[in-house]
C-alpha cells in the first residue's frame, strides 16, 4: 500500500474531489487561501463568486495546470496534488475551459479523435506490428468520437472545419472532447458564456444527462439560474477564501454572498 492512497469501505467511497486546505500565492498575493471543498459521486456541485474571487485559479489547482503552495488535493482517494494533468485524466478528471479552442481548420469529427486516450497507434512500433489492432482501435475511436457528437447535438457538422461554430456549439463541442476520455468527474468552466438561450437548454440537458449517468459534476458559473437548476449544494468564494455553502437559495440569500457580490446594494 502507498502513501498516496488510502484503502476505502466500499459503504463510504472517497468523494471524487477532496480539496484539503488549498493555497496559491503569486509573488506575494495570495489567490487562492486555505480553500476546502468536496464533491461527492455523482454529485453537482456550483462554484462561485465574484471577478477575482479565485475560482479560475482553484479549477487550475485541481485540474493540475498549477500546483498549490499548500494543502492536498483528492481525487477518488488518491492524493494529486503535485500530479500532471494527464495524470488526473487517467484518474478520471476532465476539464473545459472557459473560452474553447478547438482546432480551427481540423474537422468537427478531428477535433474530436486528437482526444483519444492510451491508442496504440500513437506508437511507431505498433504501426508495423500490429496493424489490424491499430485500425481496429481506430474505428472504435471514430464510432466514439461519431456517437458523442450525436449527444451534443452535432452530427449535422462533423465535416465541417471547427472554426465555422458558434460560441454555443463550441462549447458542446468541447463537452465532448472531454468525454472522450471517459471522465468520472468534469469541471464546467462557466459553460454558459456566450451561448444563445437555445443552445444553453441543450448543454443544460445534456450535463443534466452526463450526471444521472453517474458523472460528478463541478460548475463554475455566472449563471444563477443555471446553477440553481444543476447543482444542489453551491460553494462560494470570496478574496480566494470559502465565504459560503449550501443549497443554491440559502447561498443566494446569504448576506456575506449578496455583499460580496454587490457591495450590500441588493
Amino acid at each position: 500500500m502507498t502513501a498516496s492512497a488510502i484503502p476505502q469501505s466500499s459503504a463510504h467511497p472517497p468523494p471524487m474531489i477532496e480539496a484539503r486546505r488549498l493555497t496559491k500565492r503569486f509573488f506575494g498575493m495570495t489567490a487562492v487561501d486555505g480553500m476546502s471543498l468536496t464533491v461527492g459521486r455523482q454529485e453537482m456541485v456550483g462554484l462561485i463568486g465574484p471577478n477575482g474571487a479565485g475560482k479560475t485559479t482553484m479549477f487550475s489547482l485541481i485540474a493540475g495546470s498549477m500546483q498549490p503552495t499548500s494543502g492536498e488535493l483528492w481525487i477518488a482517494g488518491r492524493e494529486v496534488s503535485r500530479e500532471a494533468p494527464e495524470k488526473r485524466i487517467g484518474h478520471g478528471l476532465a476539464r473545459t475551459f472557459q473560452i474553447p479552442k478547438p482546432f480551427a481548420e481540423m474537422s468537427v469529427l478531428e477535433n474530436l479523435l486528437v482526444g483519444g486516450q492510451r491508442q496504440q497507434g500513437e506508437g511507431l512500433i505498433a504501426n508495423f506490428l500490429k496493424p489490424a489492432t491499430v485500425r481496429a482501435e481506430e474505428k472504435a475511436l471514430i464510432e466514439k468520437a461519431r456517437g458523442l457528437l450525436d449527444f451534443v447535438t452535432l452530427s449535422h457538422l462533423e465535416h465541417q472545419p471547427a472554426r465555422v461554430l458558434s460560441g454555443g456549439q463550441r462549447k458542446l463541442l468541447e463537452l465532448a472532447r472531454v468525454l472522450m476520455a471517459d471522465p468520472d468527474v468534469i469541471l464546467l468552466d462557466e459553460p454558459a458564456a456566450g451561448v444563445n438561450p437555445a443552445l444553453l437548454e441543450v448543454i443544460i440537458e445534456r450535463v443534466i444527462a452526463l450526471n444521472k449517468q453517474g458523472k460528478s459534476i463541478l460548475l463554475i458559473e455566472h449563471n444563477m439560474d443555471m446553477v440553481s437548476r444543476l447543482c444542489t449544494r453551491v460553494v462560494a468564494m470570496a478574496l480566494g477564501r470559502l465565504l459560503a455553502e449550501g443549497t443554491p437559495a440559502d447561498v443566494a440569500s446569504n448576506p456575506a454572498v449578496i455583499e460580496a457580490y454587490l457591495g450590500g446594494g441588493a
